[in-house]
């Protein structure tokens, strides 16, 4: 009988230990155990749920911890230093609790829930050079995050480390701490970015989730197209008005976890679930995909998928098929027809492009918006009628200024209303399109007619969009109309239950106007819990009521936000957008 292969996966592996444990257990064994606990309820935990860590093992003085993304490991690990150091300010060095970490961006032997390997050795090994409350990482891991988070790196050399037959390249990870503090104010509670979820009502229609695609690839780098199929499927289920689909806020908060599909169905409130693989290499894919009826945990349908990348289109569309025609097989075909997804560009490498700076546009630090503006240019170059590429140029315009990076009056304001507008142009059946257009025209326009009636548009063409619910909840909002902006964004948050680090400012607009100034408190308290902290969300926390919408201290509702229309637009885009940044 054959061996069973081995099984492996590629991870980001971070290894903690105590400094001086062995000291403090000498003076004090009760009390270093209950601090020992205590920081693990207070600190640990939260900040592993924040940023999907999974807690291997624990060790009497440690913890080995996985992670699909080497960003979140490493903004885990130094948030998690951060938050241990102010707890230890101005206690007794003699019994303060300091931890030293390692990390290490490698390939793992997997038994059951535990990893092995020479990755998991590294990064213990790593550890050991690290110094109290610090972090060293390897070049691996270097690789993957430089320029994508607020940290600078010290080049260590490569470092002979015990039982490591190769020398490892290893740096030293610096902060500043201001950059790594959540600020709320003490009188508020913040819930945990990811909090246990009761069991949702399914509704009254075929309802699924697209869980994250595991990337076969063994590259790191292919990890964006990877999400990026997984959303489009996502995205083509979601404009069938027969099916209820959870949003990728919510589903992607599983990426890096192996969950119990079955507590899937109830966190998400659905019935199915659609799981996945990609292995690209060269100029072929597959597509390995599972339909699985999460009530009773029974696969449905499995099936494989190979052809040449320039297939990939027509592989997105089978698999939506083929998903459509079981969990409902009384949608016409007609229907299916009409949602099929035509080829998202003629040039596949701008499909890549646009894949690429979605994931950066997720990460939210100003080198990731920059690079993003970098590759979304070049998209508007190779393929200027590409009507994704322009939303996303307009979207990530608007989101420059929002995280604060850019003044409100810079020349990127302008060029928002006539990038989304032509994208919906382009292609009126498309709701991020039009929703987008929608959002531009009322807040950069100054035309919150016309926006409103794009976006509540975009919402009829795919009501399972839950950002175009978002996007309307905040424009009601500022009109005044408070039920109808709670409305959707309750909705909202329905389509997308786990939304964790999505905006919630449509609840401080709505709230704001209605003048539950608590409930404002409330909800920027949350959403400043999600990192990296937004501009509007700390302008809120950190002024008077009133003072960041320009009213009164207590106004009938906010006033809209002023945007100076600034140099006239110029004709082409790109030159536009190439004098942004």
């Amino acid at each position: 009988m054959p061996l069973a292969r081995e099984q492996r996966k590629l991870a980001a592996i971070v290894a903690a230990d105590v400094v001086g444990y062995s000291r403090l257990m000498g003076r004090d064994e009760s009390g270093t155990l209950a601090r020992l606990r205590k920081n693990r309820t207070e600190h640990l935990d939260p900040v592993l749920a924040r940023y999907g860590g999974r807690l291997v093992k624990l060790t009497g003085d440690g913890a080995l911890v996985e992670f699909a993304s080497a960003v979140d490991a490493l903004s885990m690990a130094i948030e998690f230093q951060q938050a241990m150091a102010d707890a230890n300010e101005g206690q007794a060095e003699e019994t303060a609790i300091v931890f030293r970490m390692g990390m290490h961006l490698g390939d793992l032997i997997v038994d059951g829930d535990d990893l092995y390997g020479d990755g998991v050795n590294i990064a213990a090994r790593l550890e050991a050079e690290a110094p109290a409350g610090g972090i060293v990482v390897s070049r691996t891991v270097h690789e993957a995050v430089a320029g994508r988070l607020k940290a600078t790196f010290n080049d260590l050399g490569s470092l002979a480390l015990k039982n490591i037959e190769r020398p490892v390249q290893a740096f030293g990870v610096k902060w500043e701490s201001s950059d790594w503090q959540v600020r709320v104010t003490p009188e508020v509670t913040v819930a945990p970015a990811i909090a246990p979820q009761a069991s949702l009502p399914l509704p009254d229609k075929p309802s699924i989730a697209v869980l994250p695609f595991q990337n076969m690839s063994g590259d790191p780098q292919q990890e964006y197209f990877v999400d990026g199929l997984a959303e489009d499927i996502t995205t083509a289920l979601s404009k069938f008005k027969s099916l209820f689909v959870i949003a990728r806020n919510s589903s992607f908060s599983y990426k890096g976890k192996s969950p119990d599909i079955r507590q899937v169905g109830r966190e998400l409130g659905v019935r199915y679930v659609l799981e996945g693989s990609v292995r690209k290499a060269a100029n072929r894919i597959r597509i390995t995909v599972l339909l699985i009826d999460a009530s009773a945990g029974t696969h449905l349908w499995a099936d494989r998928f190979d052809g040449a990348l320039e297939d990939v289109f027509e592989l997105q569309d089978r698999i939506t098929a083929n998903v459509v025609g079981i969990i409902a097989p009384t949608v016409e075909r007609a229907e299916i027809e009409r949602v099929r997804g035509k080829p998202a560009a003629e040039n596949l490498h701008a499909y890549e492009l646009v894949l690429r700076a979605e994931a950066l546009m997720r990460g939210r630090s100003r080198g990731e918006f920059d690079q993003a503006m970098r590759d979304l240019r070049r998209v508007v170059e190779i393929h200027p009628n590409y009507a994704r590429g322009l939303t996303r140029l307009a979207t990530l315009c608007w989101a420059y200024v929002v995280q604060g990076y850019l003044h409100r009056d810079h020349l990127l304001i302008a060029d928002m209303v006539p990038l989304a507008q032509k994208a919906s142009a382009l292609d009126p059946m498309d709701a991020d399109a039009l929703a987008w257009a929608g959002w531009t025209t009322a807040i950069a326009g100054g035309d919150m007619p016309s926006g409103l009636e794009l976006v509540v548009k975009a919402m009829s063409l795919n009501p399972n969009y839950a950002e175009a619910y978002r996007l309307a909840g905040m424009l009601y909002g500022y009109l005044g109309e408070i039920e109808k902006a709670l409305d959707c964004m309750r909705h909202a948050d329905r389509l997308s239950p786990l939304s964790g680090r999505f905006p919630n400012h449509g609840y401080f607009v709505a709230y704001f106007g209605a003048g539950d100034h608590e409930a404002v408190l409330k909800w920027t308290a949350r959403s400043l819990r999600e990192p990296p902290p937004r501009w509007p969300d700390a302008a809120v926390s950190g002024s008077e009521p009133g003072s960041f919408w320009g009213g009164s201290k207590k106004p009938a509702r906010p006033s809209m936000p002023s945007f100076s229309r600034g140099p006239a637009i110029r004709s082409t885009t790109v030159a536009a957008t190439k004098s942004s940044t």
